[in-house]
């Protein structure tokens, strides 16, 4: 028997019990992936990126491992609600517009203490002013710098469209307007390396885009580092005080993590390990998120037919973005219907052996997006179930 047979054999076990549609969280993988994380960040903590989990029982199972200290949010209604639920340091990983939120963080010094909100533009310091609805609780504001690699001159840009702020010079300027103005302090910076951290370098049959992948994230990684320090030193000369300069993602962990001016690692999807973190060569992660499908047909020799699953990631549109059959091994999707919103056939020679009712296992392309479509997790340990706890939608809360 495979291991992945292995897994199948006790997945099907531990969840005989329940009709699919199920998602489960393996915590032997998942516990390991986390080890990993702490190992490749040596010695430097974590933050975990809750968009990548998306389940409070599971964010508080990774904070109380040694190695992970924090929470990056994704909207600033979810970093409310944390720090309500009692974490005690949520940083968000990106600007807001939610006016009646921030009137709520300005009015509370409970909030106003645990919860860092990201600006890379005056306008925001305004707007945030503009909806203090009279609370007058000191903001912890958190600059982002922008990490994409720029060649031919500034003529080709490699990396996602996040902040303006690039040169030292820029987040300096920044955080003098911050100082000067009452009702906010600067606490960190932060610096996403996507185009390093979330692009794999090792794509499966096409080695000439994967060394040019690699030979990108190896000039991205020097030349981030050089400016990263500059600006670190920049910034510091303005806030002397600064808490923390937070970096990396799931793919780059060690590299980020050998910087000196980065005090903090962020990760998340490196727990779950979906599909798109399978072709790195910096690591090798364990599969601990999964969904299952029934399947409910069976038109024809070598196909089967299950319930649903057209499940897609974010991103640009593409098959990359599409969850994979993962157990039984060897099935895969018709190529003129994909994963479809009701039905999904598979074909192979693994649909021959599969039953009405039996469950074939999916992996979803990302992390956390996995929570927007079920309700609960299954914790699977060994050959059982042992806890069921809510995601995000199954708390009611959908943030975006």
């Amino acid at each position: 028997m495979t291991p992945r047979a292995a897994d199948r054999a006790r997945y099907d076990r531990a969840t005989a019990h329940l009709d699919a549609p199920v998602a489960i969280v393996d915590l032997e993988a998942f516990d390991a992936n986390a080890d990993d994380l702490v190992r490749r960040a040596g010695g430097k903590p974590i933050r975990v990126a809750s968009k990548s989990v998306r389940c409070r029982a599971l964010l508080e199972r990774v904070l109380a491992r040694e190695g992970f200290a924090g929470i990056m949010s994704f909207t600033l209604d979810e970093s409310l609600w944390l720090a309500r639920a009692g974490f005690e340091d949520v940083l968000l990983a990106y600007p807001s517009a939610d006016r009646t939120a921030f009137g709520e963080l300005a009015s509370d010094a409970k909030l106003a203490a645990a919860v860092t909100v990201m600006v890379d533009d005056p306008a925001q310091l305004e707007l945030i002013d503009a909806a203090r609805a009279g609370g007058g609780e000191e903001i912890r504001v958190c600059l982002e710098l922008d990490t994409s690699l720029r060649t031919l001159g500034g003529k080709v840009r490699i990396g996602a469209l996040r902040s303006p702020l690039r040169e030292p010079a820029q987040l300096a300027e920044l955080a003098r307007s911050i100082a000067r103005r009452p009702g906010f302090r600067l606490v960190g910076i932060m610096a996403y390396e996507g185009h390093v951290a979330g692009v794999g370098d090792a794509v499966a049959g096409r080695p000439l885009r994967s060394r040019a992948i690699r030979l990108m994230q190896a000039a991205a990684r020097r030349e981030l580092a050089a400016r990263r320090a500059a600006v670190v030193r920049a910034v510091r000369a303005v806030a002397p005080d600064l808490e923390f300069v937070n970096g990396g993602g799931t793919g780059s962990v060690q590299h980020t993590a050998a910087e000196e001016a980065v005090t903090e690692i962020a990760a998340g999807s490196g727990l779950y390990v979906p599909r798109l973190f399978d072709n790195y060569t910096s690591f090798t992660g364990r599969p601990a998120a999964l969904f299952a499908q029934p399947v409910v047909r069976r038109p024809g020799v070598g196909v089967v037919t299950v319930l649903g699953g057209g499940y897609p990631a974010s991103g640009a549109a593409g098959m990359d973005r599409l969850p994979v059959p993962y157990l039984p091994e060897g099935l895969r999707y018709d190529p003129q219907e994909g994963p479809g919103e009701v039905q999904t056939p598979l074909l192979g020679s693994a649909a021959d052996d599969l039953l009405m009712g039996d469950k074939v296992w999916f992996r979803h392309a990302k992390a956390g997006e996995l929570c927007e479509r079920f309700d609960s997790l299954q914790l699977v340990e060994g050959d059982r179930v042992t806890a069921t706890v809510p995601t995000y939608r199954g708390e009611g809360r959908t943030f975006l």
